[in-house]
């Protein structure tokens, strides 16, 4: 039984054409360098940087090559200067950066940096899902690359250490744009989220009691506001109490209970994170247009596709739009608004990462021995991996943990 399971195993891995015997012998080798491109990022508005100089200067120092294209972190207040002085080779030169082994990105690679892309390289990027396409998947396979989508990484803990980072970033500044929306100069109906002495403060929904969730109830207490927590995960909905340190009303995800509640929101906000692809629909249309007209919805979801259903992506120069008189705002990367701070946020972690594969003798190996390193990657050498993606687009998946472990 046992040998004829493994002729089944192998009969898939050649099917796929992947030789994890091949990748075993070419991972037993000795720690050596790395060599990582960081380009400057040239999606519209994306001001974060996915390296700071100190972690570029950990990683130089531990051995590994590192080259940056020039002004890659000016948006962020980082300059050349203090990466040159870390020890990065500096150039002017996209294509050049393109010749690094390992390319590392705050945004998904356009068109055009696909194309500079050379054979079997690894990157590692997030991947926006609403504005996804089967043409772009396609154009990464070509390449042969190893695509690992940075925000599906998880670590000893299980779970998303750059979607925590993000989500603490989004959760606290979704409030405060609130805050700006609800105003008269937002375009809102001039309520004050905390209300003052004989005045109620504004009441505030938030669907998602994860990450994004309890930093955006600290913020809204914090504001004086009074906040309204659903999730169909009764842990997470403890968890938040106890870390807020307060009882606040929370409720499972009853549409019944959910409709009432909205109908009375100033401000609702969406913070339900999938851990696998799109996030589902919550907050039907019908339901929109019952909301008190001039009230504020924030879907921080909406990288993930959004649970409002009259979402839809904006960005940072046009962020909102109204639908049954109710302020959307649906930017994906709410983080990049605070570049710094979210480029130090995602360098801290994105360099332990990198610096890891490296001590293991490469991200290949990293993957090979790291379950919650490999749940981030979606395309494996040019094979696609990401089982969500594979029948969204109707393509071939290729279960990366079955090839690995029948290679062990």
């Amino acid at each position: 039984m046992a040998d004829e399971k493994k002729s089944v195993l192998k009969n898939i891995i050649t099917e796929v054409g992947l030789s994890p015997e091949a990748v075993m012998t070419e991972v037993k080798q000795k720690k050596g360098k790395l060599f990582i491109g960081i380009p400057k990022e040239t999606l519209f508005q994306e001001k974060r940087v996915a390296l700071t100089p100190e972690s570029v200067a950990t990683l130089v120092a531990n051995g590994n090559k590192v080259v940056i294209e020039s002004n890659a972190g000016k948006n962020s207040f980082f300059h050349d200067t203090d990466y040159s002085e870390a020890g990065a080779e500096m150039t002017h030169n996209t294509e050049q950066v393109y010749q690094a082994d390992i390319i590392v990105k705050v945004a998904p690679p356009t068109d055009a940096e696909i194309n500079m892309m050379k054979l079997h390289q690894i990157i590692i990027s997030p991947i926006h899902l609403p504005t996804l396409k089967r043409e772009y998947i396609e154009k990464l396979m070509f390449k042969k690359v190893t695509a690992i989508a940075f925000e599906y990484i998880k670590d000893d803990a299980h779970s998303y250490p750059i979607v925590r980072a993000m989500s603490e970033i989004a959760g606290s500044t979704a409030l405060l744009l609130a805050s700006e929306y609800l105003s008269n100069t937002g375009k809102g109906k001039g309520v004050l989220l905390g209300g003052i002495t004989g005045v109620p403060p504004a009441k505030v929904v938030i669907i998602g009691a994860g990450v994004v969730g309890e930093f955006a109830s600290r913020t809204a207490l914090g504001l004086g506001a009074e906040i309204y927590v659903f999730d169909n995960n009764i842990y997470k909905l403890i968890r938040l109490q106890n870390n807020i340190g307060r009882r606040v009303f929370t409720s499972v995800i009853n549409p019944e209970i959910l409709m009432r509640e909205l109908q009375e929101a100033d401000v609702a906000v969406g913070a339900i994170h999938s851990g696998e692809g799109r996030t589902p629909v919550i907050v039907t249309d019908e339901m929109v247009s019952k909301m008190k007209a001039g009230s504020v919805i924030l879907d921080v979801s909406i990288d993930q596709g959004g649970i409002f259903e009259t979402s839809h992506v904006t960005n940072h120069d046009d962020p909102v739009f109204k639908k049954y008189d109710v302020i959307h705002y649906c930017v994906p990367n709410i983080a990049s608004r605070v570049s710094r701070t979210a480029s130090s946020a995602l360098s801290s972690i994105l360099a332990t990462i990198i610096q890891r594969a490296g001590d293991m003798g490469g991200i290949e190996r990293l993957m090979i021995y790291d379950e919650d390193a490999r749940h981030g990657s979606y395309i494996y050498k040019g094979h696609l991996t990401n089982k969500h993606l594979a029948e969204r687009f109707s393509m071939k998946y290729t279960d990366l943990n079955l090839v690995f472990t029948a290679g062990m």
